[in-house]
């Protein structure tokens, strides 16, 4: 599935959660706010409107209804194959599961948003289609595993499609890389000019950036591996459930190993959200080159119109927004990571209600981050990268002072000897108001007899590049490597992603 389709399946499978606009056949679904909650029974009275209004959580958790339903469906298999409930009703959950997915999907089902949760509105559905054969579906769970649950199987769909975005941003920045492995540009410290590399270079470096973030995104995935379906409330269930079969069913590499841990365990959206921080980062410090380059003081990039905005009360003004949008939503990112961390940092074990919580955070950090890596691909697209004065930005500021050193160091020199000596022909041409490559020879040669006629043609930008050929350096073999090493890692992960389900 392309990049284009992974997009349109996110977005529809957040629409089809909740419909916002539902269609004039749709079935409005009110049973759920007819039946009473599912812990309801211990209850001679239930809470006021707003109490209810303040506890519920289906404005959030609805879009993993898609998630639930999978749960549910296996759940119910797993319960008539034990024989726990009649195979029977076991298989009518099952079809009818599917019915009302297909029916969210489609925009024919409402979601009722007075519902509790997306839990209570799914078993709500069920029961009011099924009678008691729908009541049997929560039999041996409790939502503490049905929610840890849910939010595995949602975010095993959601973190590969924001992966297939981040390989889109790669191939997006390794292709226009691929026409600037010779195009001149000073690389900085300090925000001062340093030495020569190429734009290609410094694309690079954004690009193994984004490869880490993507490999952090894995590496949180690969500690989800384990179905927690079974752990119930905190203590399991003394029904003879079959959880490893269960989670056969679902994908799942095995079970959780403790049934207290799991439904108490939120390092999974911390974790994830912590990768999507250093993801905004990255991002964040792009942009902030965006906006630099994009000043009529450095000029090495034209913003198309498409991707930059004007002032409303200067005329001439072309601002880089977009860019700056992304810049100032990575402080909302890493507002998120700190509300999970807080959220989750004195709740004594095992479950308490503060980790209904978790979602608003986990998800407005991953949509932050998905919005914001599909734009800063189509901006940077878009972009006019002026040459010239890159090239120029390599020339003046003795950017070439280290290869003056090196010059003599290949000669026998020591270094600090050598460096001592570029540093005193730097001040001669600070003195003087020129550039170290139009220092006179004489000068030089009384600052070292090694200094030959030859040196000149050392100090060039493009010479200074050349002889940095070292694996990872700028010189322009050297960076077609790294660009066929991003290739080779762009199409192995795009091979290791599940299919877009």
């Amino acid at each position: 599935m392309n990049r284009s389709s992974d997009r349109e399946h996110i977005e529809g499978e957040k629409r089809s959660a909740v419909s916002r606009a539902a269609p004039s056949h749709a079935v409005a679904a009110q049973s759920s706010a007819s039946h009473a909650p599912l812990w309801h029974g211990r209850f001679t009275e239930g809470p006021d409107a707003d109490a209810v209004a303040f506890e519920t959580s289906i404005h959030v958790d609805s879009r993993m209804a898609a998630d639930d339903i999978r749960g549910s469906r296996a759940h119910a298999a797993m319960l008539g194959r034990t024989g726990i409930i009649p195979e029977s009703e076991a298989a009518a959950i099952a079809e009818e599961l599917q019915k009302i997915a297909g029916e969210l999907e489609r925009g024919e089902l409402e979601i009722d948003t007075s519902a509790e949760d997306i839990h209570s509105f799914i078993e709500g559905i069920l029961t009011d289609r099924l009678g008691d054969a729908g009541r049997r579906v929560h039999t041996g769970r409790s939502r503490n595993d049905q929610i840890a649950l849910d939010e595995r199987l949602y975010l095993r769909r959601a973190i590969p499609a924001l992966q297939r975005e981040l390989l889109g941003l790669l191939k997006t920045l390794t292709a226009i890389a691929s026409e600037h492995t010779e195009t001149l540009l000073s690389g900085y410290t300090h925000l001062q000019r340093a030495q020569p590399v190429t734009l290609a270079h410094h694309l690079c470096a954004w690009c193994w950036m984004l490869t880490r973030d993507s490999g952090r995104l894995s590496d949180a995935l690969s500690r989800r591996r384990t179905s927690p379906l079974g752990a119930g409330a905190l203590a399991g269930s003394g029904l003879p459930l079959d959880r490893k079969s269960a989670a056969d069913e679902l994908g799942f590499s095995g079970v959780t190993e403790n049934s207290l841990d799991t439904v108490a365990d939120r390092d999974y959206c911390i974790e994830i959200t912590a990768a999507l921080s250093i993801l905004m980062t990255h991002l964040s410090r792009f942009c902030e080159e965006i906006v630099l380059w994009a000043t009529e003081e450095f000029g090495f990039i034209r913003l198309s119109e498409k991707w930059s905005t004007g002032s409303s009360i200067m005329p001439q003004k072309k601002n880089p927004d977009f860019a700056e949008l992304i810049r100032g939503r990575t402080g909302r990112v890493y507002g998120d990571l700190i509300a999970l961390l807080t959220l989750m940092k004195g709740l004594p074990l095992s479950y308490n209600r503060d980790m209904q919580e978790d979602k608003q955070s986990l998800f407005d950090a991953y949509d932050t981050a998905l919005s914001c890596v599909t734009v800063f691909d189509s901006m940077i697209a878009s972009v006019s990268w002026n040459t010239e004065r890159m090239a120029a930005s390599c020339t003046g500021g003795h950017a070439n002072a280290t290869d003056l050193a090196d010059y003599l160091v290949r000669k026998g020199m020591p270094f600090r000897t050598a460096h001592g000596v570029a540093a005193s022909a730097v001040r001669y041409c600070v003195d003087n108001g020129i550039n170290l490559e139009d220092m006179p020879l004489e000068e030089l040669r009384a600052r070292s007899p090694l200094i030959d006629g030859d040196i000149f043609e050392k100090l060039t930008p493009a010479a200074c590049v050349a002889a940095r050929d070292l694996p990872g350096g700028p010189n322009p073999a050297r960076v077609r490597e790294q660009l066929a090493a991003l290739n080779t890692f762009i199409a192995e992960t795009e091979r290791s992603l599940p299919p877009a389900e």
